[in-house]
């Protein structure tokens, strides 16, 4: 580093906190308690690969067996992508898009690209043509890798209109017809032979780690995808850090095993998956394209993972499916597990109180439920992305599986606050990560204020958006999150709502959704969403959904409700198993039963503008495809507004 280091860092050097440009360059926000030297990703790659060279970094199922490459293969076949990409044309600061599921090929794309001096780009394989349109144009996409024909489809429709774009790269399947510019991964492999190692040696020694290598675009919610550019140091500086926060171990300790599954476009699969794991020598399993679907349990229980990581969606879908088995079990087996499950909350709960980490005195019921799940060797269980609900952190810990919080977001590279097993206490995200710092603005009498952050992991700045940067990004360089936080005396951030999410009620009254959101669901337990309503209205009503079986191949919510809500029907003295049987005949027990819930609620409002006055159950549940939810299980608020409108209307006619 040595001179080149002290220029870019030096307090008088005229480089910005931030910029727009792909090609632009960053003062790092040094901080003294963690100095880390800033590295790129091929030097944090090179270190790597003197520690961990034999050690296996990636394990995928081809024709039935796993297939396992080891760290020495996986620089090698990343260096050969990073020759192909330049003889395509990769152009300096220009994009590399990848388009498909998690795979050796993303990864082994993903730095290629960087090594050859591209920014490697994910796009959601849900995204349509005009959004794969609008990412590849506005990061200069070069080249695009696709998973198979299905997203191949997708950019052979749109490529006339990238003007940047030289060739695409399919990496599963054959090619149903040979196109100009259009290469299976075997092909593409192959093209770079000729290309001199000295000419790519030049191009990685000429990187430097405040340089943009990354690009995560945000889902677009609130308007136009976002390209959230990450430097080197933002990717190796947060997987070096923020995942020793959690307690991950590097491997000359004991190597960790991960499975890959959440989208690798978002920032928190691929901190955790790709760049954590190079870092600390991880060995990652891939799951099939169908995890979300029900496959990723069989894939836990053959890779038996030492650390997992969930949204919140993901880990309540495993709480469903845990109650359903369990409600169609014998009596016994089921009071078994339900006084098993108890005892062990109610320890827990006793030790968090005492001050310690959760984690009681085990049983063999329990044990056994979570080798189920494929988690007999699983230390650590995270959660990230969107809140958590009280239902889901309360059951897992009576499973004896506490839910580690991380929060941040793409702008801070992911985690920037952590829980771990020696930094956990109840509802909260845990501390900022060492080296990190978190202040709160504009408190309120209550102490919720903003949350901001400062750090090594915060982002560049939008790429081609001077306002939506100058918006995020203060002119002290904070970068402002757009959530309420409270945080106590030891340090420990509490995430409250979202400024942008806060319904102000046409009194002006201020009112978070989520607490209230969260109070029905845990008084209804047939109810799998709530969302509540009110904002410019003169009281606040809400929208729910039933619990209901998922068809397996599409991952559509299907009209059969699951056993827990067919339950719930029974013991309130309805016959009920599908949705639309109830909302076709307004089920008289079902409403009563969820009126007698709603005023439960109600009950306890410290003023009568927070009481839910009306309410209507949906003929379907939320999900990915129908607009409710973003790639990783998000609620999309706005688009929920939108798409019930007269469900919402009605609320409010005289």
């Amino acid at each position: 580093m040595g001179a080149a280091a002290v220029f870019y860092f030096s307090a008088c050097s005229p480089v910005p906190l931030w910029t727009t440009s792909a090609d632009g360059l960053v003062k790092l926000r040094m901080d003294p308690t963690c100095l880390q030297a800033p590295i790129t990703v091929h030097q944090m790659f090179q270190e790597s690969l003197e520690k961990y060279g034999s050690l296996n970094a990636m394990v995928s199922k081809k024709d039935g067996e796993w297939e396992k490459i080891t760290f020495a293969e996986y620089y090698n076949y990343s260096r050969k992508a990073a020759k192909s990409f330049l003889k395509l044309g990769l152009e300096r600061f220009h994009s590399v898009a990848i388009l498909g599921f998690n795979s050796t090929e993303w990864f082994i794309s993903a730095v290629g690209a960087v090594f050859a001096g591209g920014i490697v780009t994910g796009i959601y394989t849900t995204s349509s043509p005009e959004v794969c349109h609008y990412i590849a144009q506005d990061c200069r996409a070069n080249i695009i890798v696709v998973e198979n024909q299905k997203q191949l489809d997708k950019i052979t429709q749109i490529q006339n209109c990238l003007p940047h774009l030289k060739a695409i790269v399919m990496y599963r399947g054959p090619l149903a017809e040979k196109h100009p510019n259009v290469y299976t991964m075997d092909e593409f492999m192959e093209l770079g032979n000729e290309v001199q190692d000295g000419e790519l040696d030049a191009l990685i020694e000429s990187q430097k780690p405040n340089q943009c290598c990354v690009l995560i675009y945000t889902s677009g919610t609130t308007g136009k995808p976002k390209g959230v550019m990450l430097n080197h140091d933002n990717i190796t500086w947060t997987s070096a850090h923020a995942s020793r926060a959690g307690d991950m171990q590097p491997a000359e300790i004991q190597q960790e095993t991960i499975v890959s599954y959440l989208p690798l476009s978002h920032i928190a699969a691929q901190i955790y998956d790709l760049w954590t794991g190079i870092k600390w020598g991880e060995q990652v399993y891939f799951a099939e394209p169908d995890a979300l679907k029900g496959g990723l349990v069989g894939t836990l229980k053959e890779a038996l993972p030492t650390s997992h990581m969930g949204v919140p969606r993901v880990w309540e879908k495993i709480m469903e499916k845990i109650k359903d088995a369990s409600s169609q079990s014998g009596f016994v087996k089921k009071k078994i597990l339900s006084w098993a499950m108890s005892v062990s909350l109610e320890q827990n709960l006793i030790k968090l109180l005492e001050g310690s980490s959760p984690c009681c005195a085990d049983s063999l019921v329990l044990a056994r439920i979570r080798q189920a799940l494929g988690f007999s060797r699983c230390e650590k269980h995270f959660c990230g992305a969107a809140p958590l609900s009280t239902e889901a952190l309360h059951f897992f810990l009576g499973l004896n599986i506490p839910l580690y919080e991380a929060y941040g977001m793409s702008e801070t590279t992911g985690p920037h606050c952590m829980s771990s097993p020696y930094v956990y206490r109840r509802y909260s995200c845990g501390k900022a990560v060492p080296g990190c710092k978190v202040k709160l603005m504009n408190k309120d009498d209550d102490g919720n204020g903003e949350i901001c952050f400062w750090g090594r992991t915060v982002f560049m700045g939008y790429l081609n958006m001077e306002d939506k940067t100058r918006e995020a990004i203060d002119e002290d360089g904070w970068l402002h999150s757009g959530d309420l936080g409270k945080m106590d005396s030891d340090g420990f951030l509490y995430v409250t709502g979202r400024i942008k999410e806060i319904l102000i009620t046409a009194g002006g009254e201020n009112i978070p959704p989520v607490p209230l959101e969260d109070a029905v669901k845990r008084e209804l337990p047939l109810v799998s969403n709530a969302m509540l309503i009110g904002d410019q209205k003169k009281f606040l009503s809400m929208l729910l959904t039933l619990k209901c079986a998922v068809d397996p191949e599409t991952s559509e919510p299907t009209d059969s409700l699951t056993q827990e809500a067919r339950e719930f029907c029974q013991k309130v003295g309805s016959k009920a198993t599908q949705v639309s049987e109830v909302v076709r005949t307004r089920d008289p027990a079902v409403y009563r039963a969820i009126q007698d819930g709603i005023d439960r609620v109600n009950g306890r409002a410290a003023a009568n503008v927070q009481r839910i006055q009306k309410w209507a159950v949906l003929q379907k549940d939320f999900s990915i495809s129908g607009g409710e939810f973003g790639p990783t299980m998000k609620l999309k608020r706005q688009t929920v507004v939108e798409k019930y409108k007269d469900e919402i209307d009605s609320f409010y006619k005289k």
